[in-house]
């Protein structure tokens, strides 16, 4: 066979996998077209991170970040009061579109006073359901909140009512390691971050601007 056949039989088995690929990729945009159009349902939607993964409040201030684009009020309510102040509440706390509040006396990383930390936990709940009721809020994030559970100092099915009776337009998103199943079970969204591997267990210590 000569190089020129050669050549005509190698173009014509490119343009036959650029065919494949074209109707390959037309089939997907066929699903995905067809997926949007059944998606007709305008509504806040509530959101689940968990994992022993890093990066579940990072994600969820980041969607906070994308809300404050567009305008939208926002809120937050942090679970668990660590020892400084993080780089997230320095830069959103004073954000005309935040009210940013940090759970106050109780659960922290460092300590452990049980009757402290359940009277912080039902505060902190108190305020999270007037926020959750709030039509002027688009945006809450409930940081930390499915450590409130796992102790027994929140119970869960407040916030599966809370949640179904929210103003329709108002997203909620909600991180921590674990989560009971009636939450898991009732959200729209739920994403798992995975740890598969993490500088600390390798001795590198935490630092800032990354851990907090």
């Amino acid at each position: 066979m000569t190089d020129l056949s050669l050549d005509k039989k190698s173009l014509e088995q490119k343009d036959e996998l650029a065919e494949k690929n074209e109707a390959r990729l037309l089939k997907k945009k066929a699903v995905v077209d067809q997926r949007i159009a059944a998606a007709t349902e305008e509504r806040g939607v509530t959101i689940l991170l968990t994992g022993n993964g890093k990066g579940k409040s990072s994600s969820a201030f980041g969607t906070m970040a994308r809300a404050l684009g567009h305008g939208q009020k926002s809120a937050v309510i942090q679970f668990i009061k660590g020892r400084k102040a993080t780089g997230e509440q320095l830069f959103f706390g004073s954000h005309p579109l935040v009210d940013f509040h940090v759970m106050g006396h109780g659960f922290t990383w460092e300590t452990r006073n049980p009757e402290l930390e359940k009277e912080a936990a039902e505060q902190a709940w108190e305020l999270a359901k007037r926020v959750l009721a709030d039509p002027s809020v688009h945006f809450v994030l409930l940081d930390e909140i499915t450590y409130m559970y796992k102790y027994g100092y929140l119970n869960e099915d407040d916030l599966i009512a809370a949640l179904a009776a929210r103003p329709v337009h108002q997203n909620v998103m909600m991180t921590g390691r674990t989560a009971p199943r009636v939450l898991l079970d009732s959200v729209d969204t739920h994403s798992k971050i995975a740890n598969e591997r993490h500088a600390f267990a390798n001795g590198v210590k935490a630092q800032i601007g990354i851990e907090w």
